[in-house]
């Protein structure tokens, strides 16, 4: 797994995202405002040493699983120890590979099996809902290799396949309707079934973090929504 971090001297607030898979750190650095440190796990196959916050020094931890990051964020957690105050998922569960709360197993394999840059093109334009609106966002799409997707969506496969749902604390769930990669519906049989969790839902594709520009905007939008008793300050 490999880590990005972004500090700045004296911060009191702390994002820490699980992305989903095949994505870097241009996915979501531009969402990162001078408010908050950042902390961002991707590209689970790497062989990286693993790098753990200070929690301590922050006063506000918010922890965003995005996609599959959903099921990392879970998956990690046991070793990982990180307490956030509040965990928000992002289009996605933790089981990722179901025909009932997940991405439908064939398709998770279809994609699995079609890893080459014309499959990655068609995958970009569903992660944005449409060509349009990709087209204004690409510098927000990852610089990786080919090689390096494929190996990532492989290792998470086979991980996905092997871990029973952890019931991990979610405070808030946020489902895209406009989703092309990780079907609404299978998210809203998911959430709706988990008593603790607010589903917030938008009229957005699954990579929806475009919308509010970046974290601090999103990250209070879905406290108004959830009418949740936290304070993001």
């Amino acid at each position: 797994m490999k880590t990005h971090i972004r500090r700045r001297e004296n911060n009191k607030k702390l994002v820490i995202v699980f992305a989903g898979w095949g994505t870097d750190q241009n996915s979501f650095i531009p969402l990162c405002t001078e408010s908050h440190d950042f902390i961002l796990y991707y590209n689970y196959s790497a062989d990286e040493p693993l790098v753990l916050p200070d929690r301590k020094t922050y006063s506000r931890v918010v922890l965003i699983g995005w996609s599959l990051g959903v099921w990392a964020a879970e998956y990690m957690s046991g070793s990982m120890n990180l307490n956030p105050d509040l965990a928000i998922a992002v289009n996605g569960t933790p089981i990722p590979a179901d025909d009932r709360y997940g991405i439908p197993p064939e398709i998770f394999e279809g994609t699995l099996n079609n890893i080459d840059e014309k499959g990655m093109e068609k995958f970009n334009i569903r992660l944005f809902g449409s060509k349009s609106v990709l087209e204004v966002n690409m510098d927000k799409l990852s610089k990786r290799s080919i090689e390096s997707y494929a190996s990532e969506l492989r290792w998470l496969y086979n991980r996905i396949m092997e871990n029973p749902d952890r019931k991990y604390r979610w405070d808030i769930a946020l489902i895209s309707s406009n989703d092309r990669v990780f079907p609404p519906s299978n998210m809203i049989n998911y959430w709706t079934g988990r008593k603790n969790t607010v589903l917030v839902t938008a009229d957005l594709p699954h990579y929806p973090f475009y919308y509010w520009g970046n974290f601090d905007n999103m990250i209070k939008y879905l406290l108004e929504k959830s009418d949740l008793d936290f304070t993001y300050e």
